[in-house]
C-alpha cells in the first residue's frame, strides 16, 4: 500500500521535479525511501542543507521550473532557512519539504522539536503541517501551486510518523502551473505615461529583472526615446549583448557610464526593478514606475507616476503612443561615456609576467575570454560579484546567478551544484571568494561524490575583501577580516578534485585552460591581491572622508607599507 511519502513524492513527479536536494535524517527516512527505487526523480545528497536551499533555488530560476529541496526535523530544516531566504527573495519556485518529529510528541519540548511552520513564514509565501494523511493532497498541490504562481517558496511540514502512514489517496493529479495573467495599465494611465515620456527631453531606462521577456519591446521603446539603458545585475544578462542602448550598471559595484546616465537624466524610466540604493536616484529627475508587484511602485524613491503592469505588455501597449525623438546629446554622450569607463575597467585588468601581486580582474578576464559561450557563472557576494558584473560579458545564452537580493556569503558552490544538476552538459563555474568557499567547504566534497564537473575559480586574497573595504571607506581599521588559508588546490586534490594554484600573471592563461577542459570536477586557487581597490562610480564626501580617516589611522598604527601598497594597485584612478 502506497505511503503518505510515496503520494507526496508523486505530486512532486506530477509538478515537474527532478530533484531533491537534502542530507538524509531519520525524519525523512520515509521520503528518502520513497525516492530510492525511483528514476523519473533524483535525490541529490549535498553536505548541508543551507546549500540544499541554494541549489534548488538555481535550479529554479535557470529552468523557470518547479525544484525541492528537503530537511530532516529540528536543525535539519533549520538549516535550510538560509538557502530558501535567498531563493524566496530571488522568485525561485521552490518546494521545502521540512520533516517534523512524531506527531503525538509535538508541543512537549520533544528531543528536536521545532515549528518550521512558524520560523520560515517570512521566507516562503506558503506554510501548512500535513497533520493527518487526508490532509496531504490538498496542502501539497496548494503548496506547488503557490510556489509555482506566486513565484517564490512554499514549506510543507511532514511529521515522520505520518509520513510512514498508508495515504489515502495515493495518486496526485499532474499539477500544470497556472498561467499569471499579464496586468496592464488603464487608458487613462497609458496616456499620462506617455505624454511624460514624449514631453522630457533627457530620458534614460533603468532596466530590472522583471523585464527579462519584454527585450524587444523595451529596446524599441529605447529607440523610440532615445534613451540610454542602464541594467541592474539581475538583468545583466538579458540586456547588456547586442544592444546599442547598454551605457552598464549603476549603484557601488556598477559604471560611472550608468550612474551618469542616471544623474544628467530629466525622466527615468523604471522597468521591472526594484533597485534598493536610493542614493543612486536622483531626486530632480520626473520617474515613471511599471511594475507588476503593486508593492514596488515608489518605495525606493519618489514616482511622477507608478502604475501595475507586466512590463512586456504595457511597452506593448504604449509603444504606439509614443513619438519618435530627434537625435540627441543626452544618448550620444552617455554611449561615449561607456566606451570609456570599459576601457579605464580592461586597463585594469592586465598582468605583466612576474608581476605580483596578481590582479582579479585579470582572472575574471580571462575566464571570461576562455569559458563557453552558454556557461553558466555563479558569485559569490563582496568582490567575486563586483569582478563578475564588470568582466564577464554576456551573449544572451549565458547566465549569471548570485546572491543578489538576500547578498549572503556561500552561495557560489551550492548554487553551482543546482545548475550543473540541471543542466549537466553545460560549463559551469563557480566565481568563489575564499571567506564563502571556507564557509560551505563541505560542497566541495559534494562535487566529488556526485561526480560534478563544476569548475570553482577561488579569488584567494586571504580576507573577507569586501567586508576590508567597507571597514575602511567607513574610517574603521580593518578588524576580523584576517583569513588563514590553506593551499586550496591541494585541499581540492585532497578530496579527489583537479586542483591548480596560480601565483601569476603568466600561469594565469594556461592553468584556466586546463581547468575548463578537466572532465571532471576541478578548482583553481588564484592567489591575488588583498588590497586592490574597487572603485564605486562616484565617490561621496563620506567616503573620502571615511578613507582618509583610515590612511591616518593605519599610518599612526604602524602600518604605512599597507598604505603605500595600496597605492601600487590604483587607488587614485
Amino acid at each position: 500500500m502506497a505511503r503518505v511519502a510515496d503520494a507526496l513524492v508523486d505530486a512532486l513527479v506530477g509538478a515537474g521535479v527532478e530533484r531533491v536536494y537534502g542530507v538524509a535524517g531519520d525524519s525523512l527516512n520515509a521520503l528518502t525511501d520513497s525516492i530510492r527505487p525511483r528514476s523519473d526523480i533524483r535525490w541529490i545528497h549535498v553536505r548541508h542543507e543551507e546549500a540544499a536551499g541554494f541549489a534548488a533555488g538555481a535550479e529554479a530560476q535557470l529552468t523557470g521550473k518547479l525544484a525541492a529541496c528537503a530537511g530532516s526535523c529540528g536543525p535539519g530544516n533549520l538549516h535550510l532557512i538560509n538557502g530558501l531566504y535567498d531563493s524566496h527573495r530571488s522568485r525561485a519556485p521552490v518546494v521545502a519539504i521540512a520533516a517534523q518529529i512524531v506527531s503525538p510528541e509535538l508541543g512537549s519540548e520533544y528531543f528536536q522539536e521545532t515549528h518550521p511552520e512558524i520560523i520560515f513564514r517570512e521566507c516562503s509565501f506558503f506554510q501548512e503541517v500535513v497533520s493527518s494523511p487526508a490532509q496531504l493532497n490538498h496542502a501539497v498541490v496548494t503548496a506547488i501551486a503557490t510556489a509555482l504562481s506566486r513565484r517564490g517558496v512554499a514549506i510543507v511540514v511532514l511529521p515522520g510518523d505520518i509520513a510512514q502512514m498508508p495515504a489515502v489517496e495515493p495518486s496526485v493529479e499532474r499539477i500544470e502551473p497556472a498561467r499569471a495573467p499579464s496586468p496592464v495599465p488603464s487608458e487613462g494611465e497609458l496616456s499620462r505615461i506617455a505624454t511624460l515620456l514624449n514631453a522630457a527631453g533627457k530620458v534614460t531606462i533603468l532596466a530590472g529583472g522583471g523585464s527579462a521577456d519584454a527585450r524587444s519591446e523595451l529596446l524599441e521603446i529605447a529607440s523610440k526615446l532615445r534613451a540610454p539603458i542602464v541594467h541592474t545585475l539581475r538583468a545583466k544578462a538579458y540586456f547588456e549583448n547586442d544592444n546599442p542602448y547598454d551605457v552598464g550598471m549603476t549603484g557601488l559595484i556598477g559604471f560611472s557610464s550608468g550612474y551618469h546616465a542616471m544623474l544628467d537624466a530629466d525622466l527615468i524610466l523604471l522597468l521591472g526593478t526594484d533597485f534598493p540604493y536610493r542614493q543612486f536616484y536622483p531626486e530632480h529627475a520626473q520617474k515613471i514606475q511599471i511594475d507588476v508587484e503593486a508593492s514596488h511602485l515608489g518605495r525606493r524613491t519618489r514616482l511622477d507616476v507608478g502604475v501595475v503592469g507586466d512590463v512586456g505588455t504595457t511597452l506593448r501597449a504604449l509603444l504606439p503612443r509614443i513619438s519618435l525623438k530627434a537625435e540627441g546629446d543626452h544618448l550620444t554622450a552617455s554611449l561615449a561615456h561607456y566606451r570609456k569607463a570599459r576601457l579605464d575597467l580592461d586597463d585594469l585588468a592586465t598582468g605583466v609576467p612576474g608581476k605580483t601581486p596578481l590582479h582579479p580582474q585579470f582572472v575574471m578576464k580571462v575566464v571570461d575570454e576562455l569559458a563557453q559561450a552558454d556557461a553558466v557563472f555563479t558569485c559569490d557576494v563582496g568582490l567575486p560579484t563586483v569582478w563578475a558584473a564588470r568582466y564577464l560579458r554576456m551573449n544572451g545564452r549565458r547566465r549569471l546567478l548570485g546572491s543578489f537580493w538576500h547578498g549572503s556569503m556561500a552561495n557560489a558552490l551550492p548554487q553551482a551544484i543546482g545548475a550543473q544538476c540541471a543542466y549537466p552538459q553545460r560549463q559551469v563555474v563557480s566565481l568563489s571568494g575564499d571567506g564563502g568557499l571556507s564557509m560551505l567547504l563541505g560542497e566541495l566534497l559534494t562535487l566529488r561524490q556526485l561526480d560534478l564537473p563544476v569548475k570553482v575559480i577561488l579569488f584567494d586574497n586571504s580576507s573577507l575583501g569586501f567586508v576590508q573595504l567597507e571597514q575602511k571607506t567607513a574610517g574603521f581599521l580593518e578588524f576580523g577580516v584576517d583569513l588563514v588559508n590553506p593551499n586550496f588546490s591541494g585541499l581540492a586534490a585532497q578530496a579527489g578534485l583537479l586542483g591548480l594554484r596560480v601565483e601569476t600573471p603568466e600561469q594565469v592563461e594556461p592553468m584556466v585552460r586546463q581547468l575548463l577542459a578537466h572532465p571532471g570536477p576541478a578548482l583553481l586557487d588564484a592567489v591575488v591581491a588583498r588590497q586592490e581597490i574597487m572603485m564605486p562610480p562616484t565617490i561621496d564626501s563620506a567616503m573620502v572622508k571615511g578613507f582618509g580617516l583610515w590612511l591616518i589611522k593605519a599610518i599612526l598604527s604602524g602600518r604605512g607599507d599597507e598604505v603605500i601598497d595600496l597605492a601600487k594597485v590604483n587607488l587614485f584612478r
